[in-house]
């Protein structure tokens, strides 16, 4: 029970209080485990220690260890998704944010994943701002975690039991997270029985990974994956080579030490550790030098290769990108962001990605895309091979289960930033699930409908496991033979198999699927 007073919650670990923010109750940076720090580090989630007292839950308090750069990289858009998160990185980062209309009742909880190829992000940034989405008469959940070389060294080969799932040890804190909110979640107003999984890029892919971890299994009932279908992991033996070149840049094989490191020498040896190790096997699926392994315990299997996981197959999938995920990648590369890439110029670039079918690939965007220039088909290009395809190829295989619908959209609303330079890009649609365009730069016009329109079905999803919503079109399952796909633009609508050809090709050479 929450005091009318001073929204003060009662926990398993004790008690919290909360502050008004947007009128709605919210507790900031919630310890869900002790600090990973010292003799925690590297190894699975501790439990909190109960404190006395009330704790304060007013403020955010810090954020996981990181390298962040500017995203995105060019100065004209660097402030695109508004104030950054501004709080201090510890390894004191097992937390999370709720936010509620109240703590009385039994409401559907949407637990926000987020971003940043399980390297880098939080979940303070205003653009993921769980009170707005919260007025959807929905728990929201924000969790920050161990990210990059603090969450992901595999030393299960040096260090024993004890370490025997550190190259996971990430994925165990999304595990206690979510454990978290069934044995409290109830404090707070909502119900633990219906719990949505959520997150976007990086986020997606800790979606698509907990999709496929038997441990996970009943602590969540409906997934929804943004621009972030992980179809692949890291193997046992890329795992070890990124452990190699780790302990070689370190300078010690030794646990004890490797604990004792200051946080920023860790912080300093990524991008040596990852330009030593190498490319990954699977240049489209491998994705994150420093993310899950596939270790037969933790995660028995890929997400999505070359199945989807049977063990989840009563969850509601919804899974979508945007339409120009690659340009907000692209806009330090003066030739995209200019528009002078020639032909010859695009070609080249087409061939590291299309190899043999590079001159079917350069004929067919010149076909469907007459009007755009080489920058442009590039975007496009780059998007259907790096992003949409990973939507494409998780769907497929979700579909070709017996189980629960998928539904499958598209966001395809154009920022005016910059001449409209941008168009959609990866990400732009976080701030509109969660109804917060107005505390971004987006270039959202004041009163944008379509953020509230986006917020309201994904709550409906929460809600029922099914995203219909009196302000969009009836919203099919994405089917073989009809792959309905709904288009979040101003107008909100519903199409088929959008953009069959370009899907087509790029299963093709990547999967040598050619549904």
């Amino acid at each position: 029970m929450a005091d009318a007073n001073h929204l003060i919650v009662t926990l398993a670990s004790g008690q919290v209080r909360g502050t008004l923010v947007d009128g709605m109750p919210t507790w900031f940076s919630i310890p869900y485990g002790a600090s990973t720090a010292g003799a925690n580090r590297f190894r699975p989630p501790q439990p909190v220690a109960a404190w006395d007292g009330v704790r304060d839950a007013t403020t955010v308090a810090n954020q996981a260890p990181q390298v962040r750069g500017a995203y995105p990289n060019r100065l004209e858009v660097a402030d695109f998704f508004g104030k950054r998160d501004a709080s201090p990185q510890s390894e004191d980062c097992l937390t999370v944010t709720v936010a509620t209309p109240s703590t009385q009742g039994k409401r559907p909880v949407m637990v926000w994943l987020h971003g940043g190829a399980f390297s880098t992000g939080s979940g303070n940034g205003d653009y993921v701002r769980p009170t707005r989405l919260a007025r959807r008469d929905v728990v929201v959940v924000n969790v920050n975690h161990r990210l990059n070389i603090f969450g992901f060294l595999d030393l299960s080969a040096i260090g024993g039991q004890d370490f025997a799932q550190s190259g996971n040890a990430g994925l165990l804190d999304l595990v206690a997270a979510l454990q978290w909110v069934q044995a409290n979640i109830a404090a707070f107003g909502g119900d633990p029985s219906c719990v949505t999984i959520f997150g976007e890029s990086g986020g997606g892919a800790k979606v698509s990974t907990l999709l496929a971890m038997p441990m996970a299994q009943g602590l969540f009932h409906r997934a929804i994956i943004q621009s972030g279908a992980a179809i692949r992991h890291r193997t046992p033996e890329r795992a070890a080579a990124v452990t190699a070149s780790a302990l070689k840049t370190l300078g010690t094989q030794n646990i004890a030490t490797l604990q004792a490191l200051p946080m920023a020498e860790l912080l300093a040896a990524i991008a040596t550790i990852e330009a030593e190790a190498g490319p990954p096997g699977h240049f489209f699926f491998d994705r994150y030098p420093f993310g899950p392994m596939v270790d037969g315990t933790v995660l028995p299997a890929h997400p999505f290769d070359p199945v989807a996981p049977s063990l989840s197959a009563n969850i509601p999938v919804m899974l979508g990108d945007t339409k120009d995920e690659a340009s907000g990648f692209t806009v330090a590369d003066d030739k995209i962001w200019h528009r002078t890439l020639t032909d010859a110029e695009l070609e080249s670039r087409v061939e590291r990605l299309a190899g043999p079918r590079t001159a079917e690939v350069m004929a067919l965007y010149r076909q469907v895309l007459p009007n755009d220039n080489p920058a442009e088909r590039w975007i496009a290009i780059m998007t259907d091979a790096m992003y949409r395809n990973r939507t494409v190829v998780a769907s497929n295989r979700l579909m070709q289960r017996a189980g629960a619908p998928i539904y499958v959209y598209n966001f395809a609303w154009n920022s005016p930033r910059e001449g409209g330079k941008l168009k959609a890009p990866h990400a732009v649609e976080v701030p509109f699930c969660f109804d917060a365009v107005d505390l971004t730069n987006v270039g959202a016009a004041p009163g944008q409908t379509l953020s509230g329109t986006m917020a309201d079905v994904w709550a409906s999803f929460a809600r029922t496991g099914s995203p219909q919503h009196p302000s969009i079109p009836h919203w099919f399952p994405y089917q073989r033979g009809t792959r309905a796909t709904m288009i979040f633009e101003d107008k909100v609508r519903i199409t088929h198999d959008p953009h069959y050809s370009r899907r087509r090709i790029w299963s093709q050479i990547t999967t040598a699927e050619a549904e």
